[in-house]
């Protein structure tokens, strides 16, 4: 497997899987419309390049001092991609978001939720960490570890932007719903499965 291909599969995998980003996409959709929902999508990507940031010094950093803390970090990123397939295939499916205490969000307000919601959720910091220290090693190159990066925030615009777009019609909503379940199935069961193939595979 290349490195491109494992950070799209991650990338892609961990986006689609339902938690607070999703959440708040969605009551944002729901509650104010199509236009606070992107803008919310947009506040998410920006947040996932402040975790690709200061990730990409980490790493390198670590790379750069000592192999073995390097290796350790590597097996308990692959252990944590094992830990969220496990979680997300056992997910029951039905998205829980709470559409009491309506309040107007200005566009500046509606990027910031998104911005805020993303930055300060741990769940992200641990899964940029886990991606870049399955695929990153001594010899990458910084402008494809800067690419993948701007992937994982433009992933994360994409998706959320369809969520956005769904979720602010009733119908359109009910789609994307009713084949959570078996997605959640899916998605898990393969990240699992990266996360035990990744470990395995050694650091180029």
């Amino acid at each position: 497997m290349t490195q491109l291909l494992a950070v799209a599969v991650i990338t892609v995998l961990a986006v689609i899987a339902p938690g607070a980003d999703f959440a708040m996409i969605v009551r944002n959709s729901c509650l104010h419309g199509r236009r606070t929902g992107l803008l919310a999508a947009a506040g998410v990507a920006a947040g996932v390049l402040v975790h690709v940031t200061y990730t990409l010094l980490g790493v390198g950093l670590l790379i750069a001092s000592s192999t073995v803390v390097f290796t350790v970090i590597k097996l308990t990123g692959a252990a944590y991609l094992v830990y969220v397939g496990v979680r997300t295939f056992r997910a029951r499916g039905e998205v829980e978001v709470d559409l009491g205490n309506k309040t107007e969000l200005t566009p500046l307000a509606a990027l910031r939720t998104g911005f805020l919601t993303n930055v300060l959720n741990p769940k992200t910091t641990l899964f940029v960490v886990s991606t870049f220290s399955q695929v990153v090693g001594p010899g990458t190159p910084l402008y494809r570890q800067v690419g993948y990066g701007l992937f994982m925030s433009l992933a994360h615009l994409a998706w959320f932007g369809v969520v956005a777009v769904f979720f602010s019609h009733s119908r359109m909503r009910a789609v994307l719903l009713r084949g959570q379940k078996v997605l959640n199935k899916a998605i898990g069961s393969v990240l699992a499965g990266l996360g035990v193939s990744l470990a395995l595979t050694p650091s180029h």
